[in-house]
């Protein structure tokens, strides 16, 4: 009798790409110099809709950072960790 022996190999990945959209600032939440990406700009970058965007920054998932002009940064540490807590939840 021969047994059967299933393997299964789950893999995930992340493509993270620098650009013009992102920025070098200092995250008080990180305690570093991390890079960030405007509001508004964040679709550039994800899929995520608009209502869970609002509910991570309002739950202080993601740390933002305001620039001396009045626009708001996202720090993309805490972006990624979120999504990555996501997808594991």
């Amino acid at each position: 009798m021969s047994k059967l022996t299933r393997i299964t190999i789950e893999t995930d990945s992340l493509l993270i790409l620098h650009g013009r959209a992102s920025d070098q600032v200092w995250c008080r939440d990180c305690g570093a110099e991390v890079a960030a990406i405007a509001l508004e700009n964040v679709g550039v970058i994800s899929n995520l809709e608009r209502a869970a965007l609002e509910e991570w920054l309002n739950s202080g998932e993601l740390h933002r950072v305001e620039t001396a002009d009045g626009s708001t940064l996202i720090c993309l540490n805490s972006l990624l960790d979120r999504v990555r807590n996501k997808k594991t939840s």
